[in-house]
């Protein structure tokens, strides 16, 4: 046993590690090393086994004891054998106490089944189908399709249930006939020292059949790859990222299974006039200086009808208005967002002599010194008069 990897180290804990800990350290080791993440790579199948081994002690009070004080020699894993010095408080091995140990079994009390293993992928048993994967697709809109709500064509490229077999992957009159290497049972034993490890049939890959006379179609995958236009419909209100669902519109499922979902991700195109803060608009209005001085009344473009507003006498460049519920709609509750109109004021880049001479005096008005104003800048800024 001197060369056994000490156990703790094996789980990326300390000695004083909790139960929760422990727990959680074998659930990453297990996900990291397990059989189907790692197909045909024996370095993780012999690590794996090695963590399941570490934890079976570490969980268990009494061989964790028996582990600190004597090492590996305190759980000799011989059949009926204990510690030194008669069994150390009683333990005995992993055969005497547990009987044949599935690698599947212990995986399924720690994460709940094999099927819930590693994100739902889990193993086919006995010809099982399966969910087909989900897929996902992207689709660009205008600013004005996410507020209105659009109906879209979108083009997918997925596998579907082949026709010819219907799914099956067998010849037409033909089926699957159970593996002969299993049993049906998807999975074959070997003893490994004190286990009996259960592993995917590597015949039948875990379905517990085979097809000896494979559709032509499909080649026996009982699906085949297509090119399909699906038109979806989008509902207002919708952001940059908003993902869509559709269920069933996925990859045709394995064996006749179900097939998976469709996930469309929405990307609306910037706009030219509006700018779009969650649900809220932002657009810019110009006006004049005469505008800004003695008020106005500008009509602001949405994407419903012209809204008027009132301009107040002396409104400075950036001052912004706000129209509630003239924004986008809300996604998932009622009403919209709101629209601020940002005002800029525009000022004349030529002006005539006649309208400098009007600037001047209405300077004098405002308690200015228009002898401040040079011509020869006048000029460059607003052109000859």
């Amino acid at each position: 046993m001197a060369d056994k990897k000490d156990y703790y180290d094996l789980l990326g804990v300390n000695k004083n590690a909790a139960a929760d800990e422990i727990k959680a350290a074998y659930r990453r080791q297990a996900v990291k090393f397990h059989p189907d993440k790692n197909p045909g790579d024996k370095n993780a199948e012999s690590q794996f086994k090695a963590i399941n081994e570490a934890y079976e002690v570490l969980s268990d009070g009494q061989k964790r004891a028996a582990y600190d004080r004597f090492g590996h020699a305190g759980v000799n894993h011989s059949a009926g054998g204990g510690g030194p010095g008669g069994g150390a408080g009683g333990f005995s091995g992993f055969s005497s106490e547990f009987g044949d140990v599935d690698l599947g079994d212990i995986l399924g009390n720690i994460f709940g089944g094999a099927e819930n293993f590693g994100g739902g992928g889990g193993r086919r048993r006995s010809g099982q189908s399966a969910r087909g994967e989900d897929i996902a697709v992207e689709a660009e809109i205008t600013l004005r399709e996410a507020y209105e709500g659009a109906k879209k064509p979108i083009r997918v490229v997925k596998a579907e249930r082949c026709e010819t077999c219907g799914g099956s992957g067998a010849k037409p009159g033909t089926s699957a006939v159970t593996c002969k290497t299993c049993g049906g049972a998807g999975q074959v034993r070997s003893q490994r020292g004190f286990f009996v490890m259960a592993q995917t049939c590597p015949t039948c890959h875990g379905e517990g059949k085979v097809i000896q006379s494979p559709c032509a179609s499909c080649r026996g995958a009982g699906a085949v790859e297509k090119a399909s236009t699906l038109t979806i419909k989008i509902p207002p209100g919708v952001r940059e990222g908003t993902s869509l669902r559709i269920s069933g519109a996925g990859q045709a499922g394995f064996r006749g299974g179900p097939a998976g979902d469709l996930f469309v991700v929405i990307h609306p195109s910037r706009d030219q006039r509006f700018t779009r803060e969650g649900d809220d608009l932002y657009v810019e209005e110009h006006i004049s200086f005469p505008q800004a001085g003695m008020g106005c009344e500008v009509s602001v473009a949405t994407f419903e009808e012209p809204v008027t507003i009132k301009i107040p006498p002396g409104t400075q460049g950036g001052a912004l208005f706000r129209l509630r519920d003239h924004g986008m709609p809300r996604l998932e509750a009622r009403g919209h967002g709101d629209l601020f109109v940002k005002v800029i004021v525009d000022v004349p880049k030529d002006l005539t002599s006649r309208q400098r001479e009007l600037l001047r005096e209405l300077a004098k008005t405002l308690g200015e010194d228009p002898s401040q104003y040079d011509e020869s800048v006048l000029k460059k800024i607003f052109g000859r008069g």
